[in-house]
């Protein structure tokens, strides 16, 4: 049993590392309806950096992680930093709840299949929340960074 255990877990930590979009790929697109239903493309922010946050009101790490984005946002977002949250809350009412709960200010769409949402499969993930941080290009230069290391690569990309 312990064997199996094992075996199980180096498949799920080689998985986690070669199946998601890798830093020096353009972002995949992504288009999606926010809060009041319109359409919003991630391309349309080229010339930003942008933080793609994928979360769902159900999951607490990405709820944890809320405060710090909004401390991020507030700090930057003057200087040209913008978030993208993704949501793959299949109840839009439960995502709407959260983001006026968590008091996100930031651009917000919904993709309403959970793990099978199309936003997901581009993007490989098997796990949330998770992040990627997309230069003024649309090139992901960071995936899942959090904290201090977060911060200071922000200010990098702002400053180039």
């Amino acid at each position: 049993m312990k064997r199996l255990l094992f075996f199980m877990t180096l498949i799920g930590i080689g998985m986690t590392g070669s199946t998601q979009i890798k830093k020096g790929r353009q972002a995949p697109e992504l288009t999606l309806p926010d809060l009041k239903g319109n359409i919003l493309t991630l391309s349309s922010l080229k010339g930003k950096v942008v933080l793609i946050d994928f979360w769902a009101s159900w999951c607490v790490p990405c709820r944890k992680n809320n405060p710090r984005l909004v401390k991020l946002y507030s700090k930057y977002h003057e200087r040209g930093l913008e978030i993208f949250g993704v949501s793959i809350d299949d109840h839009p009412a439960n995502w709407k709840e959260a983001v006026a709960q968590d008091q996100l200010t930031w651009l917000q769409v919904n993709d309403d299949k959970g793990w099978n949402a199309p936003s997901i499969i581009a993007y490989d993930l098997n796990a949330i929340p998770s992040s990627f941080l997309v230069d003024k290009l649309g090139i992901i230069r960071q995936v899942d960074l959090e904290g201090r290391k977060l911060e200071n690569e922000i200010k990098s990309l702002l400053n180039k």
